[in-house]
């Protein structure tokens, strides 16, 4: 063996060791460390076209779906799925798009506010099939990267707020209906 598959040899064993690997699961500072990483490359990627989309995908998709799901369930006509960056004059990217044929007060506000059931779905990942996947440091990353991806991605848009708060009636109902729904808890 070579010495610089030697040295690489080396570096995947120090990271495979469990008192290695419990260092990195059990320390915030690394998980904090690795988001900001990560989040630091999904920037950087905004140079290319080609680069935003590949790292994009994924967190687009997830969104997207939110939008769509909600909206054929509520029969707000969910049309144009689009998947594919697109650079805005000011130089900022809109990565992905919903339109909808049948917008009303009653299907506006959750069709544009779906993405917050991301939370939901990170949430359930994270309680219940995060505790049968084995404890290693690349299976640390990867769910990392997972969680971070399906995170950021339930943060709706600008454009989701306006379309939320375009039908008021439909904000005070489903304002009284969060209301009653936490204070049920």
């Amino acid at each position: 063996m070579n010495i610089p598959a030697q040295i690489l040899q080396n570096i995947v064993n120090f990271f495979q060791r469990p008192e290695v690997v419990h260092l990195f699961i059990d320390n915030r500072f690394f998980l904090i460390l690795l988001v900001i990483v990560l989040l630091h490359l999904k920037y950087a990627s905004y140079r290319s076209m080609f680069l935003c989309f590949v790292v994009n995908f994924l967190g687009t998709f997830l969104h997207e779906l939110m939008h769509f799901t909600v909206g054929l369930f509520l029969n707000a006509r969910p049309c144009n799925f689009i998947l594919l960056p697109k650079k805005n004059s000011g130089g900022s990217y809109t990565m992905g798009s919903v339109g909808f044929r049948n917008l009303t007060f009653y299907n506006a506000f959750p069709s544009a506010m779906a993405p917050f059931l991301l939370l939901i779905i990170g949430f359930y990942f994270n309680r219940y099939l995060l505790p049968l996947i084995p404890a290693t440091f690349l299976n640390y990353v990867g769910y990392v990267l997972l969680q971070t991806v399906i995170i950021e991605n339930a943060i709706p848009s600008q454009t989701d707020f306006k379309v939320a708060g375009s039908y008021f009636h439909g904000v005070i109902l489903y304002t009284i209906l969060i209301a009653a729904f936490l204070l049920a808890l």
